[in-house]
């Protein structure tokens, strides 16, 4: 079993940077051993992936936050980050951390196991 608690969600103004932070726990709770990933959902829209970071070393990012968006693991405290900089009215919505171990690189909704309950980002003057 995975527990996955975000922290670190606010109200920002645009330009601004926040950062999340993706705390897991549990029997079988080691991210070095699970890919993990950044989702989010504005109001009224779909999930959707803006980070994963791999348990072999691979990172990707979507279009709309590449050069913004940072994503790190700290497998030691079992924590990964998402770093948000460059903050838009558009980055609002609730961000969810999710974590797989199934085989392949989990670019979808339906490749995570385990999600965390979110963390609302609000960008606003």
């Amino acid at each position: 079993q995975v527990v996955l608690v975000e922290s670190g969600g606010g109200l920002v103004q645009p330009g601004g940077s926040l950062r999340l932070s993706c705390a897991a726990s549990g029997s079988i709770a080691f991210i070095s051993d699970m890919d993990m990933g950044w989702f989010r959902q504005p109001p009224g829209k779909q999930r959707e992936l803006v980070a994963l970071s791999t348990s072999a070393g691979d990172i990707r990012y979507s279009e709309s936050v590449k050069g913004r968006f940072s994503i790190s693991r700290d497998n030691a405290k079992n924590t990964v980050t998402l770093q948000l900089n460059s903050l838009k009215p558009e980055d609002t919505a609730v961000y969810y951390c999710a974590a797989s171990t199934r085989v392949g690189l989990p670019t979808t909704r339906g490749a995570y196991q385990y999600w965390g309950q979110g963390t609302q980002v609000t960008v606003s003057s």
